[in-house]
């Protein structure tokens, strides 16, 4: 098990605070994703699409990173094999943890993207329509985040993680937003392992070989001990 390829969805932030879609009473409840997570919705009104990727970074820089973040960047510090990280999520926790490389390929909530021109740089705490790009000087400034309708970032790096693999692991998601729900079928038709740890099932749970179901917060160190422990790692 030298190559191992973990997903990570909003399960593995909820404990930190930060909530997922279904939270009755969080975040994504006030706001209606069709008009601030489309390009359409901003299109139509970007003020209001700035003040909520505005609420979502004031709220991400108070949470801190939990066990289940830890616990992988230990994974990817002691274990002899190569581990990748991808994760669902446009948090930073997982850097804050210790993880390295992360790829992020929903995009991420500190960064900044010009419509226009395609220019990437370190958001501000706040943004607004009238922010200029650094390079073009166009009012075009938006999150650096894949909306609904819009191609997830860095596909063929991930592809090409997935059937290199030895195993696969997906931890906290849904099964519900595609690509990353394909995933697991994905690296099993390449003979690759598949684990899921989550919370409950997920709606793709009867693609995986095995699961373990509980907060990522135990789960996922219980694993990451028994994998290190296996290796010869700890």
């Amino acid at each position: 098990m030298s190559r191992i390829v973990i997903l990570t969805g909003a399960g593995i932030s909820a404990e930190s605070g930060l909530g997922t879609f279904r939270d009755k009473d969080g975040l994504w409840t006030k706001y209606d994703l069709n008009e601030v997570a489309t390009p359409e919705g901003f299109a139509r009104n970007p003020d209001l699409v700035h003040e909520f990727y505005n609420a979502r970074r004031a709220n991400c820089r108070t949470a801190q990173p939990n066990a289940a973040h830890e616990a992988l960047a230990q994974l990817q510090s002691d274990h002899t094999g190569r581990v990748t990280i991808i994760t669902q999520n446009v948090d930073d926790l997982h850097e804050r943890g210790g993880a390295t490389d992360v790829i992020h390929m929903h995009g991420e909530l500190f960064r900044a993207l010009c419509a226009a021109c395609d220019h990437r740089w370190v958001a501000p705490p706040e943004m607004s329509p009238d922010h200029l790009c650094p390079s073009c000087k166009a009012t075009a400034t938006r999150p650096d985040i894949v909306w609904f309708g819009e191609m997830p970032y860095h596909m063929d790096d991930i592809y090409e993680h997935l059937t290199e693999a030895d195993l696969f692991v997906a931890i906290g998601t849904s099964g519900n937003v595609y690509p990353a729900a394909g995933f697991a079928a994905e690296a099993s038709a390449a003979g690759v392992e598949t684990l899921e740890l989550n919370l409950e099932p997920s709606a793709v749970a009867g693609t995986f070989d095995a699961a373990r179901f509980g907060p990522a917060t135990d789960v996922v160190p219980m694993w990451v001990t028994e994998v290190l422990e296996r290796t010869g790692q700890v």
